[in-house]
């Protein structure tokens, strides 16, 4: 749960930019779109693997 301490001279709109950064920064809605399916171990491994042989043929082709 998020918590923002409104302060008394704040106004709402500057906390509530607060909280939609807040909100971004910790990754609420990535982790709720990774825990609405579930993949194996495996799986994710093996796409973390194919994403890393992506980025470094990118990066070679790009120096």
């Amino acid at each position: 749960m998020i918590i923002i301490d409104v302060k008394p001279e704040e106004s709402i709109d500057r906390a509530l930019k607060r909280y939609k950064r807040k909100h971004r920064d910790i990754g609420v809605i990535k982790q709720l779109r990774s825990r609405k399916h579930f993949t194996k171990k495996s799986i994710e491994r093996r796409n973390q693997i194919l994403n890393a042989a992506y980025r470094l043929k990118k990066f070679e082709s790009e120096a």
